[in-house]
């Protein structure tokens, strides 16, 4: 008797909840699981992506819909083949050594993941409506290193007790306004854990503010590991506030771009550091910038996260005044391709158990489809030190508002003649693309910044889909190795 297995993993959102980009809203439901109705007919759901793995499995992911990847071995396989033709679920022709209930169990899985619709299926638009605002609240210009890549031109300007206070409501006053049923408070800068004393000032805050509104509260801290004292980590954790740093490689690798104001390295103390996360019960997500002076380096970064059991993403640097060298996604990108394809061959070797692949490369979110690449002018906002307000951080220099506003989002929602954020069905170039819901045409500043409009592609296009089937590779084999997190066995 062959025996029929499905194996499922419902997304895991934690690499979305540390970014430190204006990521795509990580509310997302899973699918509901629906009750097959034997008198009607089922066949396979339009736009699947179908991969071979080993050993006769193969890796189904539906790019329309539901972000499960579902690996079926080859007896679940041959009663999937079976709803190319529409049919209905007790019509099924029988199998040998498959018994009727393994395969009827198994066609109602299918079903119950969304694999299988109704012949008369209609696709249902992609759900575009964020569930969080997300602030970034610029504490202080002040940092620690003069990263090569950094776009702030620093000072010892720092946002004041009274200006947080007035930014923290402001967003909360959005956020109710508005609908949203949670917040996101990233407390960044130059480097947050300067200004430490207002940080807790301003969490304080954000904890009364969400209970009196009856509002979810997320917060993290995106720290360049420097100054974070085991004080501190203990604070985070015991208030719940997830913590990022940025670790860009080891040792010279790292240094070469991330170097202390005095031009040392900085990589033994960020070392130090996560250790010390770690051991205070507050592992920290891992956030690797790519440049063209890294790229080279960046299966050793992965190993480092793999060793620690860390979670971590591969941001693809942007270009800007203050950033030297500049960035160009035009040029390199097949060195850009090796060094991702090498890093990944690092995470295939090393499988672990955590599912890695959301939000794992720049711009791509594998969590739930979504039409726009983040949620700038939609569900975002940057609050600098003087409580001005700015679309994305990489533009804070020019705010369009300031937390006086009644609603913070209106001011960026305003047509301007830069970057607009607009949904990819509307992008020349991504209408067709396969992988359209999944990068949602990358971000719509590079792209302005680099082709002269937002909506065409990303410059970084040939990269995402030279990547993807790698990324969803990792998913199945993940799932080979370990079983499924949430498993639909028959």
């Amino acid at each position: 008797m062959i025996h029929v297995k499905t194996i499922v993993l419902i997304g895991n959102l934690a690499t979305l909840i540390e970014g430190d980009c204006a990521c795509p809203d990580s509310s997302s439901t899973a699918a509901q699981t629906r009750a097959g109705n034997v008198d009607s007919e089922w066949q396979i759901i339009p736009g699947l992506y179908r991969a071979q793995l080993p050993a006769e499995h193969e890796l189904v992911f539906n790019l329309l819909g539901s972000a499960n990847v579902v690996v079926l071995n080859s007896a679940a396989r041959l009663i999937f083949n079976t709803f190319e033709a529409p049919r209905a679920l007790d019509n099924l022709s029988r199998f040998e050594g498959i018994s009727p209930q393994d395969a009827a169990v198994t066609a109602q899985q299918l079903v119950d993941l969304g694999l299988l619709v109704p012949s008369n299926y209609q696709p249902q638009p992609i759900p575009s409506q964020p569930g969080t605002l997300t602030a970034w609240l610029h504490l202080t210009n002040a940092c620690n290193l003069r990263c090569t890549y950094c776009y702030l031109h620093k000072s010892a300007e720092s946002m004041t007790e009274d200006i947080g206070r007035q930014a923290v409501a402001a967003v909360f006053r959005t956020a109710t306004q508005r609908g949203f049923a949670s917040v996101k408070l990233k407390y960044a800068g130059g480097e947050p854990t300067l200004k430490f004393d207002l940080l807790k000032v301003l969490h304080q805050q954000a904890r009364a503010l969400a209970a009196q509104s009856k509002l979810g509260l997320h917060e993290v801290v995106l720290s360049n590991g420097v100054s974070l004292t085991r004080s501190m980590l203990d604070y985070l954790r015991a208030e719940n506030i997830r913590l990022a740093i940025s670790l860009d490689g080891i040792g010279a690798a790292h240094d070469a771009q991330r170097p202390l104001i005095n031009g040392h390295g900085s990589f033994a103390r960020i070392a130090r550091t996560i250790d010390k996360a770690i051991v205070a019960g507050l592992p920290p997500h891992l956030s690797i910038t790519v440049t063209p002076q890294n790229i080279d380096h960046l299966p050793e970064a992965v190993a480092f996260a793999l060793d620690h059991d860390l979670s971590f993403n591969l941001n693809f640097a942007r270009d800007c005044e203050a950033a030297i060298p500049s960035i160009d996604p035009r040029n390199d990108q097949d060195r850009l391709i090796a060094g991702l394809k090498a890093a990944l061959a690092v995470i295939e070797n090393r499988l672990p158990r955590r599912r890695l692949i959301d939000g794992l490369i720049d711009r791509s979110a594998f969590h739930a489809p979504h039409e726009y690449p983040c949620g700038v002018g939609r569900s975002y906002v940057v609050i600098d030190q003087h409580g001005r307000v700015a679309r994305c951080q990489m533009d804070i220099a020019h705010p369009l508002a300031d937390i006086t506003a009644p609603d913070l989002l209106f001011h960026l929602q305003v047509p301007l003649f830069d970057f607009q954020n607009v949904p990819v069905t509307a992008k020349e170039g991504c209408t067709d693309c396969t992988w359209r819901y999944w990068c949602a045409g990358g971000c719509p500043r590079l792209t302005y910044r680099t082709a002269g409009r937002a909506d065409t592609r990303s410059p970084y296009c040939i990269v995402y889909q030279a990547i993807y089937p790698d990324i969803l590779r990792l998913e199945g084999l993940r799932l080979l190795k370990w079983g499924s997190d949430e498993s639909l066995s028959a």
